[in-house]
């Protein structure tokens, strides 16, 4: 019976596709096939649009363990034995439909890629974006996402410790939750997906298998969606006290030795962790699907197959250690079944009791078709390059106004009532929690620490993708930097619209290719990533939204920086810049045009010459215990960041004379957003060593002020108390919440 055109919308299967799977097989397949194509096949699990630019990012280095792509998640060495584990992955359309679920499903679900390598988690990071709160709907789906990061979160006992929240209409119907998960293992310990021996037992631990998410990779990460209503039931329904025992027993299981394979239940469920399990180890399978333990009754092989009911891990393990590993479950109170074993020919062979429900090529299944499309700009996309500075008027409010109003913007307001919702201190690993640069976790054991941070301006990206792509992977870095870390991997999230658009494969394209200039630029891999397309509906497409997360070692946990000004009396430098001349560029995509003027127009700018050398310079400063604060201007620009580096200690800031000599332009040089810029905390006496040090690397510099008192000086553009700043900065986001 030939397919329906709605059997293929479903599963997100375009006919000459459909046409391809009955050439490989070289006959029709039947439903159960035809469902596990449609999800290997998606573009959430077959990467087909951007798999051909993903080879554009460097993804090797002395310290990466993993190969990208071959296991779940990176592995970098940090030495002394360990390794750290790092992703992170996008739970957008489901956050879309059910909030709650779709954002605590995607923690839970980036934890067991974690997990799958053997790690244990101990650090999430999260970056997210949502539309306008002064939308109900808006302010539902932020508070709902919220609330589903920190109730998994917390109750499986791993701290979140740094992210970010951006605001903008494109994300309206489409919000952005993409969640991170870093974990630490012995480097010895460090555990692969492959399916290894043939005769190797398949063990399915966890929940039992439900109904829900079924289609979650096919029919909602890789399509647009229109009506929430009818896609509600592939939202996955987490339980996070059972991933806290799961967890635990997987690292006990592993602990023993004896468990050769292991990999997570995500993305189209057991079809996608057994093939893919199969297909690294060049093995084939055969799945008994009657041995699957479910939650509902009446449930078809096709639901079983293709269910990505949370909380689930596949093991393999030999014959004779089947009990060992089951006894360690036993013990933890979670199921463990045996569902099938590893065989030498690389086929799947899919029963269900004694009737054979599935027949397929391990291959055919894996290596979904790959589409090198040919993007193009849109005219608008040119057009909104066009910025000169005097077709934009100066802010009609003034400085001090023009101040608090972008402090209170939701985009640069104080996040800390979403984080205080977050417990970043269980572990006891933390450092430097939320509201820094970068956190800093201290590596037990060691005298080391690791940075983090998680980062993207996408108003960049949608004026320049290239240029936008290089600023974001140089922003994460400069913010490991700033905290004295040394930057050594990057792991990313591609948020993207429709890629069948040639503009928006255009977007995609040319962010990679600035990504990975910078990343070559940088010295930084990137080891780990997933990439979300789709995000759009009627016809509108999110910004392009490459997320980058970024690890950083350092190698003495108590020599480090954090971005508040920590005390009175303290020469206050900005690293990378030594004249106050005013750009047009630098207005390009910032927040003062936004809000002033409500404009998205420019092309901004970043010499990464410049860049590697001000990351290099604030790194030695730090380590060499000159400067005591580190806060790269990025939002808002240098007048924000000074606002922010005051604030959170109440440690007043005092303008240097050349505040009170700016250009007319005073909205470029106070708020513009010119990158590789820092601003530097240190002691009067050692200003001079700063300078010279400058000098030697090629680095400019200027001094802006000193630290004191408690108002806020702009030379003679603002004179505020620091509680005015304080007030607008801290309660902008709850009053966007309450309007």
């Amino acid at each position: 019976m030939p397919v329906t055109k709605e059997i293929l919308d479903e599963i997100a299967l375009s006919q000459a596709e459909y046409n391809m799977i009955v050439d490989r097989l070289d006959r029709e397949p039947n439903p159960v096939e035809l469902g596990m194509f449609g999800a290997l096949w998606s573009e959430h699990c077959g990467y087909k649009h951007s798999r051909p630019l993903l080879r554009f990012f460097p993804s090797r280095s002395p310290r990466v363990l993993s190969q990208s792509g071959a296991e779940n998640a990176g592995a970098v060495d940090i030495g002394d034995g360990l390794a750290v584990v790092f992703k992170v992955e996008s739970h957008n359309h489901p956050s879309a439909v059910e909030p709650l679920q779709g954002a605590a499903t995607g923690v839970g679900g980036i934890v067991r890629d974690i997990l799958a390598m053997g790690a244990r988690p101990i650090a999430l990071l999260n970056s997210l974006r949502f539309g306008p709160l002064d939308s109900a709907h808006n302010r539902h789906l932020f508070r709902g996402v919220v609330e589903g990061i920190s109730w998994y979160g917390n109750c499986i006992g791993v701290p979140d410790v740094a992210g970010e929240i951006y605001f903008d209409e494109s994300y309206s119907q489409n919000p952005l939750v993409n969640a991170m998960c870093v974990g630490l293992v012995s480097t010895e310990k460090l555990a692969s997906a492959a399916a290894g021996q043939a005769g190797s037992v398949l063990l399915l631990v966890g929940a039992d298998t439900g109904r829900d998410g079924i289609h979650g990779a096919s029919g909602l990460a890789s399509r647009t969606f229109e009506e929430e209503q009818e896609l509600r039931p592939t939202v996955q329904v987490g339980n996070p006290f059972l991933e806290k025992v799961l967890i635990e027993s997987c690292l006990e299981a592993l602990d023993t030795g004896c468990v050769t394979g292991i990999q997570d239940l995500g993305a189209a469920g057991l079809t996608s962790a057994a093939i893919e399990s199969a297909y690294r180890g060049g093995r084939g399978l055969i799945l008994d699907l009657a041995q699957v333990h479910r939650r509902e009754p009446g449930m078809t092989s096709y639901e079983v197959m293709l269910s990505e009911s949370q909380e689930r891990m596949l093991l393999v393990t030999p014959p004779e250690s089947v009990e060992t590993v089951r006894t360690v479950f036993q013990k933890w109170d979670v199921p463990c079944n045996e569902i099938g074993q590893v065989i030498r020919q690389p086929q799947a062979h899919i029963l269900d009791g004694d009737e054979g429900v599935a027949e397929l090529p391990i291959k055919q299944l894996t290596e979904a078709p790959r589409y090198r499309l040919r993007g193009s700009p849109s005219r608008e996309q040119l057009e909104r390059q066009q910025l000169s500075l005097g077709e934009v008027p100066l802010p009609s409010h003034g400085v001090p106004d023009t101040l608090l109003q972008l402090l209170a913007s939701p985009n640069i307001a104080s996040k800390r009532s979403v984080y205080r919702q977050y417990d970043h201190q269980v572990q006891t690993n933390t450092v430097i929690g939320p509201g820094s640069d970068a956190s800093v976790l201290r590596i037990k054991g060691t005298d080391k620490a690791i940075a983090l941070s998680i980062d993207c301006n996408s108003r960049y990206c949608f004026l320049d993708p290239y240029r936008g792509g290089q600023i974001v992977v140089a922003e994460v870095c400069r913010n490991l930097s700033s905290s004295g870390a040394l930057p050594l991997a990057l792991t990313d999230c591609l948020n993207f619209g429709n890629p069948e658009r040639p503009d928006i494969y255009y977007q995609l394209e040319w962010c990679v290719r600035g990504m990975a200039r910078a990343c070559r630029f940088l010295g930084v891999p990137v080891v780990s990533g997933n990439v979300s397309l789709y995000n759009e509906s009627q016809g509108q497409a999110v910004y392009p939204t490459p997320i980058v997360g970024g690890l950083g070692l350092l190698e003495d946990v108590n020599v480090h920086a954090q971005s508040a000004f920590p005390e009175e009396g303290l020469a206050v430098y900005l690293l990378g810049q030594s004249s106050l001349r005013p750009r047009a560029s630098d207005l390009a995509g910032s927040e003062i045009l936004q809000v002033a003027h409500r404009r998205v127009a420019g092309r901004p700018s970043i010499a990464l010459p410049l860049e590697q050398r001000v990351q290099a310079l604030c790194r030695q400063g730090i380590g060499e215990e000159l400067i005591l604060s580190a806060h790269d201007c990025s939002e808002g620009g240098l007048a924000i960041a000074l606002a922010e580096c005051a604030i959170p200690k109440g440690v007043g800031f005092l303008g240097a004379t050349i505040l009170s000599k700016l250009a007319r332009r005073w909205d470029c040089v106070l708020f513009g957003e010119r990158q590789s810029r820092i601003v530097v905390t240190l002691r009067w006496e050692n200003t001079g060593e700063l300078r010279r040090m400058a000098a030697e690397m090629d680095v400019p510099v200027l001094e802006v002020g000193h630290t004191g008192g408690n108002r806020f000086r702009l030379g003679r553009y603002a004179d505020l108390p620091l509680s005015d700043l304080a007030e607008a900065w801290e309660g902008g986001l709850d009053r966007a919440l309450d309007s």
